[in-house]
């Protein structure tokens, strides 16, 4: 009788030392994006060219805090892996800044807040030009100054060097959507026109398998992806969203939509060359492949570049992954 309950006491601490090994191994390990908590920012000041007006303006870079004074081209600092659609251009000689993405004050910190804008400019106080002007926040660096409005896709170094498997993506949002059901399309170089089809703002994470041929062409396979799209106004913050990423071909899986399929838009990379190149994606990689890059972008309008709804707004912050 003494040995059945000593035997009895046995198992039921094996079976509490297991229970316990369960729980620790099923709690989740959470990995914040450096600078994610969007507490520390680079800022730029720029002055513009007399013939559009001259002023100075102020372009914000996530990175560590730092004021930088003058035209100088931007490189991210501080192991900084974001870069924004805030950019300086420079198209024959004359400077031009667009800023949509800002530092906010959040509790006792900081948040990003990305705008759809308007961006105008007066030539001699004269002709005025308007382009739409989403704001993004995204993995990667952009080549500056911009040279043109050609191919804008082309001027983003698009994701950086990743190879692991994370289970989700979380972050703290609140997002207020403009009224209009269709959009503006303006460029600056035409007339304005109307894109039908309501605004929506965008969260997407793609991890890629990418490799480059013998001729600097770079392709990739789709190893996971995630898009989160937003199409109705929050009442205040939403913290600790957790998107899964789902891995393999998930075009028969219930939570897809045509916004997550291959090569749902041309986005580019630098080659070994040193070449920006468009990343052709081909296809969906097999589950249990690895990754060799990632690429997150936050943004304010879904429809690509001089396309969206000006006054959508997103805010982000703790930006994290989930294992």
């Amino acid at each position: 009788m003494k040995l059945r309950k000593k035997i009895q006491r046995i198992l039921l601490l094996l079976i509490i030392v297991n229970c316990q090994f369960s729980i620790v191994n099923s709690q989740e390990h959470v990995v914040p994006f450096t600078y994610g908590d969007m507490d520390q920012w680079v800022v730029r000041e720029i002055h513009e060219s007399g013939i559009i007006g001259g002023n100075t303006k102020h372009l914000y870079e996530l990175g560590p805090t730092d004021t930088i004074v003058g035209n100088t081209a931007y490189k991210n600092r501080g192991g900084s892996p974001w870069a924004n659609s805030n950019v300086m251009a420079k198209v024959a000689g004359v400077v031009k800044t667009n800023t949509s993405v800002f530092p906010e004050e959040r509790g006792d910190g900081w948040c990003a807040r990305l705008e759809t804008r308007m961006e105008s400019v007066k030539v001699f106080g004269l002709v005025d030009i308007e382009v739409v002007a989403a704001g993004s926040l995204f993995l990667g660096s952009v080549h500056e100054p911009i040279k043109g409005t050609k191919n804008p896709q082309a001027m983003l170094n698009s994701g950086v060097a990743f190879s692991k498997k994370p289970k989700a993506l979380r972050f703290d949002y609140k997002v207020k959507l403009a009224p209009e059901k269709d959009r503006i399309r303006s460029t600056g170089f035409s007339r304005k026109s109307t894109v039908a089809g309501q605004d929506s703002i965008a969260a997407i994470l793609f991890l890629q398998k990418r490799w480059e041929d013998k001729d600097g062409n770079i392709y990739a396979k789709r190893v996971g992806t995630m898009v989160q799209r937003y199409t109705e106004s929050t009442d205040g913050w939403t913290n600790d969203a957790t998107y899964p990423i789902l891995y393999g071909d998930i075009s028969h899986h219930p939570e897809y939509k045509p916004y997550m399929r291959i090569q749902v838009e041309e986005r580019y990379a630098l080659n070994s060359r040193g070449e920006s190149v468009p990343i052709q994606e081909i296809g969906w990689a097999e589950e249990d492949e690895m990754p060799t890059h990632l690429i997150l972008q936050f943004t304010s309008s879904h429809g690509g570049a001089y396309i969206g709804s000006p006054g959508n707004t997103m805010w982000i912050d703790n930006v994290e992954l989930i294992y």
